[in-house]
């Protein structure tokens, strides 16, 4: 395995990028994304989050930068499956509870297990990356509908560039910025490119 930069150095966004491009957490090329778009970036964090050593010094400064705004949640609430990991390890940071959203088997998000959240408790939603904020927003929804404040997001990468529409604050470790296009419009299917098709969700997904 290639040397990573020491999770006990100071925290950089630089650094940061390294290790989600040697961990091939962060990819360039031509993809279709879930959405059915093209892109020519693709940001798969499981692989980043599988390394513990990595994982905790990237939630230790999502947790560094809600507390010094001056923001402390009741509870941690990442959505399955990309916000698990990073949610755990960011309430665990923070000293407070843990917990997961989920989709039922009509297709909508919604805690299970047992799991629920008090009227007037705060939230920090985690996600490990914002690609449009559509799926945040659907979190926070179910959350504030239970009586729940939805003080921010935290995330190990904004893909919108900073340009979510979030009704509250979005604390992110790496701003990326990735050019979409639509299958019918896309100059790097044009130039010949090979697309790939990375991901785990099934071919129905595209259609």
């Amino acid at each position: 395995m290639s040397p990573l930069p020491s999770p006990q150095a100071s925290f950089t966004s630089e650094n940061l990028e390294q290790q989600l491009l040697q961990e091939d957490a962060l990819l360039r090329g031509h993809f279709r994304l879930s959405s059915g778009l093209h892109s020519d970036t693709y940001v798969q964090c499981a692989r980043f989050l599988r390394r513990p050593d990595l994982a905790a010094p990237a939630a230790a400064e999502l947790a560094r930068q809600i507390q010094e705004a001056g923001l402390q949640p009741d509870v941690v609430v990442g959505p399955a499956m990309g916000g698990v990991v990073i949610g755990y390890e960011l309430a665990r940071q923070l000293g407070v509870p843990g917990i997961f959203t989920e989709r039922d088997d009509t297709g909508q998000m919604t805690l299970r297990r047992g799991f629920t959240v008090e009227p007037g408790q705060k939230i920090v939603i985690a996600e490990d990356v914002v690609t449009t904020g559509k799926s945040t927003n659907e979190v926070a929804r179910v959350l504030e509908g239970l009586g729940a404040k939805v003080l921010a997001v935290a995330s190990l990468i904004d893909r919108t560039g900073g340009k979510a529409e979030l009704t509250f604050p979005n604390f992110a470790l790496l701003p990326v910025t990735a050019a979409t296009y639509a299958p019918d419009d896309c100059p790097l299917c044009r130039a010949g490119i090979p697309v790939v098709k990375p991901g785990s969700r099934p071919e129905k997904a595209f259609s």
